[in-house]
């Protein structure tokens, strides 16, 4: 086709964005596009490849799956040619140009966030890095059902398709770049080597490969060749002739990794591979090669990446990064049978040799294979997890990456529950710095103690002062802290553990495993202050639901507890910070507050002195609401009305300055204040200036 009859059309707006990022700014490690090329012109030959399991006439007479790469030094050029599945003219305008991608926009935002660029082909959109390296792209297509087509653009904000009339590339794709002045080392033999190189073992590659290095079997995946010129003299009696041979050289000839036996395969090895099917820029933190033999045979790898994605819970993402093969022959990604999402970190492939051929996707995903598969891939991942921990420091990069994933899955997931479990680690009362696991709690534990103590709170500086706390320190028992939100959620569903009753501190029921003899003196406490408890119930009306003694306190005078089957104060805390939550559910979940207060600190025996001698001391009154109000503050609540509280705390504020004790007008203004913000308790309460307390 004559070049006045290409078709021009416009890049949608975002890819133009991208493609302008991608030109304009300045990155050092531009060789990534040879990759994604590869990577790309791998993923066309797995297509055809699937295609090819219920219908061998895709693959015509190019039986031959493989990719060729020639640098052209003298043209400055770079072509990557597969013979993979190809794309059709609907295809190439689609794909390359004017459809917007949902990664293209995340791309750039994850860019613009401080991503590393090497991350573009996590987001769909690899090809555009060609312009890295390239002034100009061209693009030969040829799909079965469609003519060979010829595509180019020089990122000018618009691309031309035209009916190729060059060459036939049979079936496949051809992609040949252009390079700018300052990537004309990707012309070179020696470097393109070094980069495709980099790209780990076929993935699919059969052992033959080795044998004949021009002919590839079919379930092959990938050739990564190369142009070698060698030089030959032959002498004659008056002249030497030069003679230039061109020959293509197999660069990656091994086995799949995954069906090597580990001793094998080298840490390299699995370094490279991993990136490959992450791209990630790091080398993996962790990783599980194994195989299944026995009624189901399958085999795998599963990598633990060292820091999580930036989008791990974000739910519009794939579920998880599961490559799903069926002797050695590439079936499928992100199916979202293979792992729960609370793994949907983990990277790998998994090589079933069960799998049934002619079944579609949809039938794939509820096939009872896969459910077993599921199985063995979180018991090998919790194995996983199990060999990292027994290095403090990698496990500390764990889990502080993955810590919510873990307790999502106990949340989530009943049947390893009690495994995950041992994966945990808190801070607690007598761990200092350092974080502890539950396995370690409970071997601390003294002989009679029943229950493994845990308080949830804000932060560790918050809940480690927290009053709840006094007494259990006193008596020397430890107190696990749980600051993370996930945490509430997930202690739900934990329990116990190793038979142990996990108890949070700030509820009703503490059990401190007092003797007879404390339990007896205790009830004489309760006794004494019957009157003042039944008092500062009527005070506060049905803001609690009960006032009474309580022993978890030492040097506080009082505190909030929820009960034992409602939220705690953290909870409600999370649960009113959400967007979008139920405020019926709320409202049943919530539950009534009890106040403990404390008998033993000076200003509850001084407050019942009072209410003993003069019970209608309005005195009495304005305390009960300050101890309420402090106490909801320092047992982790909010208050409905600040306002009120500081106006209290300002009536004491001029007590102490001596400020208006005789203004009959301040006396009325605090009488209007108590009328409306009091509740109503008994005509005979009445009414007293703050200025009589002592």
């Amino acid at each position: 086709m004559a070049a006045e009859e290409a078709e021009t059309f416009q890049f949608n707006a975002d890819i133009a964005q991208l493609m302008s990022l991608i030109i304009n700014a300045v990155y050092a490690n531009k060789e990534v596009f040879v990759r994604e090329l590869i990577s790309n012109a791998s993923d066309a030959l797995d297509k055809l490849r699937y295609e090819s399991l219920t219908d061998k006439e895709v693959l015509g007479d190019m039986p031959e799956l493989e990719i060729r790469i020639v640098p052209d030094v003298e043209a400055g050029t770079l072509t990557i040619t597969d013979t993979g599945i190809g794309m059709t003219k609907e295809d190439l305008i689609q794909n390359l140009g004017t459809i917007a991608r949902s990664g293209t926009k995340q791309f750039m935002e994850a860019i613009s966030a401080g991503a590393d660029l090497s991350m573009i082909g996590q987001f769909g959109v690899g090809f555009y890095s060609s312009y890295l390296g390239a002034e100009k792209v061209v693009v030969r297509s040829k799909h079965n059902d469609d003519e060979q087509y010829i595509w180019e653009s020089s990122a000018g904000g618009v691309f031309t398709i035209a009916i190729d009339e060059g060459e036939s590339i049979g079936r496949g794709t051809e992609v040949t770049l252009y390079l700018k002045e300052d990537c004309k080392k990707y012309s070179q033999e020696k470097e393109i080597k070094e980069e495709a190189e980099e790209k780990p073992e076929d993935e699919n590659a059969e052992e033959n490969a080795e044998e004949n290095a021009e002919e590839k079997p079919e379930d092959e995946n990938e050739d990564d060749g190369q142009i070698e010129d060698k030089e030959e003299e032959t002498e004659t009696a008056k002249k030497k002739v030069k003679v230039t041979k061109t020959e293509w050289e197999v660069l990656n000839t091994q086995k799949p990794i995954w069906t090597r036996p580990p001793s094998d395969v080298t840490p390299e090895e699995y370094a490279g591979f991993y990136k490959s099917i992450s791209n990630d820029w790091e080398d993996h933190l962790a990783v599980k090669h194994f195989s299944v033999e026995g009624q189901l045979e399958f085999s795998g790898l599963l990598f633990c990446p060292k820091r999580a994605p930036f989008d791990l819970f974000d739910n519009s993402k794939n579920k998880n990064h599961i490559k799903l093969y069926l002797r050695r022959v590439f079936i499928m990604d992100n199916c979202e049978e293979l792992m729960p999402n609370y793994l949907g970190f983990i990277k790998g492939v998994v090589d079933s040799e069960d799998l049934p051929l002619n079944i579609s996707r949809e039938t794939l995903q509820q096939s009872k294979i896969l459910r077993v598969i599921n199985k063995n891939l979180v018991k090998k991942s919790i194995e996983m997890f199990m060999e990292l921990a027994e290095n403090d420091e990698d496990y500390k990069k764990f889990y502080e990456g993955f810590s919510k994933s873990i307790k999502l899955g106990i949340h989530e997931d009943n049947k390893n529950r009690n495994k995950l479990a041992d994966l945990l680690r808190y801070c607690s009362s007598k761990s200092g710095t350092e974080m502890t696991s539950l396995k370690e709690y409970v071997e601390r534990m003294a002989e009679n103690q029943e229950n493994i103590y845990y308080i949830t709170g804000e932060s560790k500086a918050q809940v480690e002062n927290s009053p709840f706390l006094e007494t259990l320190k006193q008596r020397d028992l430890e107190v696990i802290f749980m600051t993370d939100p996930i945490d509430e959620h997930a202690v739900q569903q934990l329990k116990e553990y190793d038979g142990k009753k996990l108890v949070n501190v700030t509820k009703e029921g503490l059990d401190l495993n007092t003797s007879e003899e404390e339990k007896k003196a205790w009830e004489e406490v309760i006794a004494e202050f019957e009157g003042l408890t039944k008092k500062m119930k009527e005070v506060l009306g049905d803001i609690v639901e009960e006032v009474l003694c309580g022993e978890r306190m030492v040097a506080s005078p009082a505190s909030l507890v929820t009960s034992e089957y409602g939220w705690s104060a953290n909870m409600q805390r999370i649960m009113k910070a959400q967007v979008l939550r139920d405020s019926q559910m709320s409202s049943f979940m919530v539950g009534k507050k009890k106040m403990e207060i404390n008998p033993r600190h000076p200003i509850m025996i001084e407050l019942n002195n009072k209410f003993a001698s003069d019970p209608s001391d309005r005195t009495v009154k304005d305390l009960v609401w300050l101890l309420y109000e402090t106490s909801a503050l320092t047992s982790g609540f909010t208050l409905e009305d600040p306002v009120i509280f500081a106006g209290r705390i300002h009536k004491l504020i001029k007590l102490g300055l001596s400020i208006g004790g005789g203004d009959s007008d301040d006396e009325e203004e605090e009488e209007d204040l108590e009328d409306e913000e009091m509740p109503e308790v008994e005509d005979g309460f009445d009414a007293s200036a703050m200025e009589e307390v002592d």
